[in-house]
């Protein structure tokens, strides 16, 4: 019997959201994943939690084993999955405390385990729409009840890390259109599409990566402030995350789930 049915994966100063919770360890043949596996009740529907980085923060983006993140999930029973994680802005008009909901990414990583299908069956996966519509439509209205200043889609380019981008880079980026910058999207909205889960990413905006072009006065990242940045904005992301939980519908009105129908000779 399925342990949970919609999975949440906290990013940066977000490791606690349940409540009342069952902590489980759950073997994957992708080796371990990040920490173990937090299970609740929200809003009626079973939740299961996994900080990406682990309870400690000691898994830096290149080192998370995302095949095993998202593989505890669906053995848990997982059908959707929740990303908030922290992001920074590209654009002037995205300000530090915005919420993006993305509708795309641009894969900028190198050497990150991102398939769970090595063959011998060859599998070619549409990734044209990577995010799952019907829950993006529902986290960009609960975002907005709770106040957040809301932006509905944008591009996120997904770095290798640790470190964050030099100022040419950041211009690259910049002029590319591009929205929000971030570490660990990719592999991880990919993965759960290659295992017929719906992902939505809800990207909290705690920067203005390095520097903004044509602004001057507007310093580089640290990571001092992107922990204030999420923190004093965690009581309203975990209203959101409640709030989106309690208007998913019982059945997927989404495709997310017949994603490998066409993949495949």
């Amino acid at each position: 019997m399925a342990q949970a049915e919609i999975g949440i994966f906290g990013g940066s100063g977000f490791y606690t959201f349940l409540d009342d919770v069952e902590e489980v360890w759950v073997e994957t043949p992708y080796g371990p994943p990040s920490d173990r596996v937090a299970l609740a009740q929200v809003a009626g529907r079973r939740v299961a939690f996994l900080p990406r980085h682990g309870k400690d923060h000691r898994l830096p983006p290149h080192r998370i084993n995302y095949r095993a993140n998202l593989w505890a999930m669906k053995e848990l029973g997982v059908t959707r999955v929740i990303g908030p994680c922290a992001a920074g802005s590209l654009q002037a008009h995205i300000r530090p405390g915005d919420l993006v909901v993305t509708d795309q990414f641009v894969n900028r990583t190198w050497g990150r385990e991102d398939t769970f299908y090595e063959g011998p069956v060859v599998t070619h996966l549409s990734a044209a729409d990577p995010y799952c519509p019907e829950l993006r439509s529902l986290a960009v209205a609960a975002a907005k009840e709770v106040g957040f200043r809301t932006h509905d889609g944008g591009t996120v380019v997904v770095i290798q890390g640790p470190r964050f981008s030099t100022r040419a880079e950041s211009r690259e980026y910049q002029a590319h259109g591009w929205s929000v910058i971030n570490m660990t999207q990719y592999p991880e909205v990919i993965l759960a599409r290659e295992l017929g889960m719906c992902y939505v990413n809800l990207a909290l905006i705690t920067d203005y990566d390095a520097g903004l072009e044509g602004h001057p006065e507007v310093a580089p990242v640290s990571h001092q402030d992107v922990l204030r940045v999420f923190q004093e904005n965690t009581d309203r992301l975990r209203e959101l995350l409640k709030r989106l939980i309690a208007a998913m519908p019982q059945e997927r009105g989404c495709s997310c789930g017949q994603a490998l129908e066409t993949a495949r000779a």
